[in-house]
């Protein structure tokens, strides 16, 4: 059991405890300890059980509960709670927006025992009669409800990639190593994914006698050649079956969306799919035009330019050279700017922006002024010592409300590179989201727009912005645009990406990393500029280190 895992579990607890009206102090001494064992550098299952009671924010009786989850992966406390909870009423912790307190209210005073009750609810506009209810927080949980009920079994690409390649190992055992092939949203690098689907040239008959022992997969339906199930009774499972005739056409068309399809059958409609198998290259040969990469193959458009043979090429992970935006344990990081530092020279970069958050940020533990001076002081060393490698001086620095930064000038001409941020009050008119972003944009310390959309996938829609208005601002007022490679941001969005890069307006896949495994997240950053049509050349963290500081330089 992890300290993450043991970290949910006094999460939970501290939740329901808090649904039940109980003991308020150790409720909160609970959720205290489920934020701080998170955080913790060593992992509690492999510590002796007698040291675990002095780890931070741990403590004698803390300490017994973690004992009692390591030796038996149970809480007896956690487990009557759970028993006297309906299952609705614990899915109503999901909900953006809904605390245990409210959500006490809505059970006990309401009778709701789920979300779809609750959303019946508000559309019967039933909340505002009570205590701690108004109009405005009954609209907020109606729109959080669906947005909730609009986003179950998808997943982050992050999230199910693990699973997806575990499938295909799986099936390439059961089957044969060449008979298997991943594709659909998955081969296309979409950041949400609602099925996985693979090609198995193989019968019907054999492919449903191989699973149909397997527990794991539930058969939904059959239809034609192509197979439904559920995966672990929550993943969509596609398998479409085919033979030696047919597997290089099915893994074209369903690879694609059915957009691009339809353009690509109709502009060549000559091209005989029925053929040996050889990968679906062949068939972008056969018309006469350049490779087009799924990734790439969502809309039509696409098809034009590969005629022309004006698809660039596109960035890949190789081509990073530093790692932009991150975070230390001077704000709300995991580690050490030392730690990270020596992370990246391991992973082979040549320079890493240390941006950690500012002042507003209370909750990160933002930095004063006078503690931007310690770390900058605490760079210098570092960078004595670690040479030829360099961190830079930077800050995440808050968007107030108004549309200013979070320091004065004299405090940020100090860094060599400030990324401004949205972080709070997320809850804005396009207006208002204009007005703070374009302050930030035309303010001249401002060198990177972090995250612009602020959205959390999955999780937190987007402040509505116009996309356009944002990124031709950026390039009047040279300005990079980052691409935030958190598998929960990847933030700018592709779509956005190319309309960014024919304007001619620099990018940066950063990580945003709060740990050094956050490093490697510009993984997820580069997938999603491959679907934006970016090249090395157009992403700013591609810059050697010599290159970076005459960027820095130019301005």
């Amino acid at each position: 059991m992890t300290n993450k895992d043991i970290s949910n579990v006094f999460s939970l607890l501290s939740k329901l405890m808090d649904i039940h009206d109980e003991n308020s102090f150790k409720s909160k001494s609970y959720a205290n300890a489920a934020f701080q064992i998170d955080r913790l550098p060593k992992e509690l299952s492999e510590l002796p059980r007698p040291d675990i009671a002095f780890q931070k924010g741990v403590g004698e009786s803390v300490a017994k509960k973690i004992i009692e989850l390591l030796d038996t992966g149970q809480l007896a406390q956690l487990n009557e709670l759970i028993q006297k909870t309906p299952e609705g009423v614990r899915d109503l912790l999901n909900i953006k927006g809904i605390g245990p307190k409210k959500i006490s209210t809505i059970w006990k005073e309401l009778g709701v025992e789920s979300p779809g009750e609750l959303l019946y609810a508000c559309n019967e506009n039933r909340l505002i009669h009570h205590k701690g209810f108004g109009a405005k927080s009954q609209h907020s949980i109606k729109e959080a409800l669906e947005f909730y009920f609009s986003n179950q079994e998808r997943y982050l690409y992050a999230a199910i990639e693990p699973i997806a390649k575990q499938l295909e190992q799986f099936f390439k055992r059961l089957f044969s190593e060449d008979w298997v092939y991943i594709t659909g949203a998955f081969r296309r690098q979409c950041d949400i994914i609602d099925e996985l689907e693979f090609l198995i040239l193989s019968p019907v008959e054999m492919i449903m006698e191989a699973l149909s022992a397997n527990e794991h997969f539930s058969l939904d339906r059959e239809e034609d050649d192509v197979l439904h199930y559920k995966f672990q009774e929550a993943i969509h499972l596609t398998i479409y079956c085919c033979n030696e005739e047919n597997l290089s056409q099915l893994l074209f068309f369903t690879s694609g969306t059915s957009d691009f399809n339809d353009a690509f059958d109709t502009q060549f409609p000559t091209i005989d799919y029925n053929s040996e198998r050889s990968g679906d290259d062949q068939f972008f040969e056969a018309a006469g035009i350049q490779y087009i990469a799924p990734c790439l193959r969502e809309e039509p458009s696409v098809i034009e330019l590969a005629k022309a043979h004006a698809i660039p090429a596109l960035i890949e992970v190789a081509d990073i050279k530093g790692i932009i935006h991150n975070h230390s344990t001077w704000s709300d990081g995991h580690y050490s700017i030392e730690e990270m530092a020596k992370a990246c020279i391991e992973k082979g970069y040549e320079y890493l922006v240390m941006s950690d958050h500012s002042v507003t940020s209370y909750y990160a533990n933002g930095l004063s002024v006078e503690r931007i001076r310690q770390q900058q002081e605490e760079i210098d060393r570092l960078n004595d010592t670690l040479y030829p490698f360099k961190i830079f001086k930077s800050i995440e620095c808050d968007i107030l409300g108004d549309g200013r930064l979070d320091y004065e000038d004299d405090v940020l001409a100090s860094f060599d590179l400030v990324i401004t941020s949205i972080h709070q009050n997320l809850k804005m008119t396009e207006e208002k989201a204009m007005m703070r972003l374009m302050g930030a944009i035309t303010n001249p310390h401002t060198r990177i727009l972090g995250h612009p959309t602020g959205r959390l996938l999955l999780s937190r829609k987007e402040y509505p912005i116009d996309h356009a208005k944002i990124i031709d601002a950026c390039k009047a007022h040279n300005v990079v645009i980052e691409i935030n490679a958190n598998p929960r941001r990847l933030d700018l969005d592709w779509r956005w990406i190319r309309y960014a890069v024919k304007q001619g307006v620099m990018l940066s896949i950063n990580p945003d990393a709060h740990s050094i495994d956050g490093i490697d997240d510009v993984r997820y950053g580069v997938l999603s500029a491959q679907k934006g049509m970016m090249t090395a050349k157009d992403n700013l963290s591609s810059l050697s280190l010599h290159e970076f500081e005459m960027f820095l330089k130019s301005r």
